[in-house]
């Protein structure tokens, strides 16, 4: 394998993982709950088209250095939504609305992340 590879797979192995973490969700999900996992992966499909969310997220992976506190910051914006929408707090938002948007946030943070560093591999 080629020394530059090697270094991109090296960078890029949290966007990866991101990747196959969101691949290995659907899947699974479509054995054990197939209703929510339908339901998450419609809604995320239909935020996409919500340009900002995807701007947002570009941004997000594309312009901040420690792409670890991306990931970090929406898991844990997403766990602390997911604890006050029970709590009533947030009245017009359920947990797979939650979950979906951070599906788009962090799978187009990690491609705009994955892309920063292919931009440095030359043949």
């Amino acid at each position: 394998m080629n020394d530059q590879l090697k270094a991109i797979f090296i960078k890029a192995k949290l966007n990866f993982a991101i990747l196959a973490s969101i691949l290995v969700i659907a899947v699974l999900g479509k054995f054990t709950n197939p209703e929510f996992t339908n339901t998450v992966f419609v809604t995320a499909d239909q935020l996409v088209s919500d340009l900002y969310i995807v701007f947002i997220a570009i941004t997000l992976g594309a312009f901040i250095p420690n792409f670890k506190l991306v990931v970090l910051g929406s898991i844990a914006a997403f766990i602390g939504a997911a604890i006050l929408i029970p709590m009533g707090i947030f009245t017009y938002l359920t947990v797979d609305y939650a979950f979906s948007i951070l599906i788009v946030i962090l799978g187009f943070a990690s491609i705009a992340n994955l892309y920063k560093h292919y931009r440095e591999f030359r043949l």
